[in-house]
């Protein structure tokens, strides 16, 4: 009993001050989601009536049961699981192997390639120049379009380096004595006690590619090809003058499917997430510690 109340003696104004400004950023964040999930589920007069808040009502999956009738949402569905999980592959292994040799302090040219690298966070050759380069590659309308020219980010580079330098450099010395090439101990010793930082940075490679729309709408023109994502963005953009085979106003409201398309959008996010925190939070404090 005694160590209870010293411990709540313990809790400042400061404090509850700083649990009051956390618990309303949590509502403030949740208030959406809750939203989406509410009008999604929701039966058409409710909606039409602006009568959902914040729980269902007239609990339905009428439009659950539609999109995933038209082989659209399923089709983009399975495109941006496979351009996430291929997107993700190539931007580790690439940023595992690139980050290596700038780690090095003796790597010939490593401040002049460093300082080429740190450039392209501030200048870049544009969306033109960039879309005739994957033109003259014959890209377009292909997945390579969508993971080849952003197969590094400078920013995941720059982290992944900084968690190189900064373990024991008498792993790579040992290995070096018993006669193992520097493949031998990029993919053998460094990567396995890298975890923490290749979890951390993959989940901004996943998220990166889970969201992205832009880079697909500028080089896919199959719709077949088409991510989630566009898909979603034609949906909320979506105009009454024009047919659409996902919305059928006399059915449905548009906005009761694009809740839906939407919250399906982020079961996979949420899914990650949680097992993934951990990974991201001790990568970027093992990222800034010297070991």
């Amino acid at each position: 009993m005694v160590s209870i109340r010293a411990t709540r003696s313990r809790y400042t104004l400061l404090d509850w001050v700083l649990v009051l400004i956390l618990g309303l950023v949590g509502v403030v964040t949740l208030y959406p989601v809750i939203y989406i999930v509410a009008i999604s589920f929701s039966d058409t007069a409710y909606i039409v009536q602006n009568k959902v808040f914040l729980w269902p009502k007239g609990f339905t999956l009428e439009a659950y049961q539609k999109i995933f009738n038209d082989p659209k949402i399923p089709r983009a569905y399975l495109n941006t699981i496979i351009y996430t999980t291929l997107g993700t592959g190539i931007n580790l292994l690439m940023t595992a192997v690139a980050a290596y040799p700038l780690s090095r302090p003796n790597f010939f040219g490593r401040k002049y390639f460093m300082i080429a690298i740190v450039l392209t966070m501030f200048l870049n050759g544009g969306i033109i120049p960039t879309y005739l380069i994957v033109q003259k590659l014959h890209m377009i309308d292909s997945i390579w379009a969508i993971v080849i020219p952003n197969a590094i980010w400078t920013m995941e580079l720059l982290i992944l380096k900084s968690f190189y330098e900064n373990m024991s450099g008498s792993l790579r010395e040992s290995a070096l004595i018993d006669g193992a090439s520097e493949y031998r101990i990029l993919f053998s010793i460094i990567l396995p006690l890298s975890k923490p930082a290749l979890a951390s940075i993959g989940l901004f490679y996943f998220m990166g590619h889970w969201n992205s729309f832009f880079i697909p709408m500028i080089y896919l023109n199959d719709t077949k090809l088409y991510p989630l994502q566009v898909v979603l963005r034609d949906m909320l953009f979506f105009d009454s003058t024009q047919q659409n085979s996902l919305v059928d106003q006399s059915a449905i409201t548009p906005q009761a499917m694009k809740n839906a398309t939407i919250f399906v959008s982020m079961v996979p996010v949420l899914l990650v997430y949680p097992f993934a925190q951990k990974y991201f939070a001790k990568g970027i404090m093992l990222g800034s510690e010297k070991g």
